[in-house]
């Protein structure tokens, strides 16, 4: 029995729709579980974090990307190899800085407010897609990139554009334990 060729597509777009209203009403049911727009904002990032640490292995598996030499180049990747990968959708890139460490992926679609139009006014301070912040600072730490992710622009609070800005830290070192004399001899 042969597939067919249109059915691989269709059902990426199915199981994303079901991701954005999935997310949706987890973000609703946050917004009843907290009053406080700054502890969902804390829950998000924190669910993201908890995806980006795992969401790596996945990643790293199927893209087949090697090392990156640089931050430009992580930058490059998470956007065009990434987003693409798990959102279907390829932000723009922006260097930030003259140093080279901080950068923005512009988002002309984002595709998690795909059914939101407005934020509530009660709502103002709420970050909706913190969790893709998170889910980038954890896929970075487990790559030993520390990040600071945030949102500079967002289009459910009346900017045209969705932009989140990336400034890399530090490159955290995986350095081997250091063996004691005596450990070395007894092998």
């Amino acid at each position: 029995m042969s597939r067919s060729g249109n059915r691989r597509p269709e059902n990426h777009k199915i199981s994303r729709e079901l991701f954005v209203l999935t997310y949706g009403a987890l973000v609703a049911q946050l917004c009843k579980d907290y009053e406080n727009d700054e502890d969902v904002n804390k829950y998000l990032d924190s669910m993201g974090y908890n995806i980006g640490i795992r969401l790596i292995e996945d990643f790293l598996a199927r893209s087949a990307v090697r090392k990156c030499r640089s931050y430009s180049e992580t930058a490059e990747i998470i956007a065009q190899v990434a987003f693409k990968m798990y959102l279907g959708i390829t932000p723009t890139v922006t260097r930030s800085n003259p140093a080279g460490n901080e950068f923005s992926l512009v988002l002309g679609k984002n595709p998690l407010v795909d059914f939101v139009e407005e934020l509530p006014e009660t709502r103002s301070s709420l970050c909706y897609c913190g969790l893709l912040c998170g889910a980038i600072r954890g896929a970075l730490e487990m790559v030993h990139l520390a990040a600071e992710v945030t949102f500079i622009q967002d289009t459910l609070k009346g900017d045209d554009v969705t932009e989140i800005g990336i400034r890399f830290l530090r490159k955290v070192e995986n350095k081997k334990p250091k063996r004691n004399k005596s450990e070395q001899y007894q092998k």
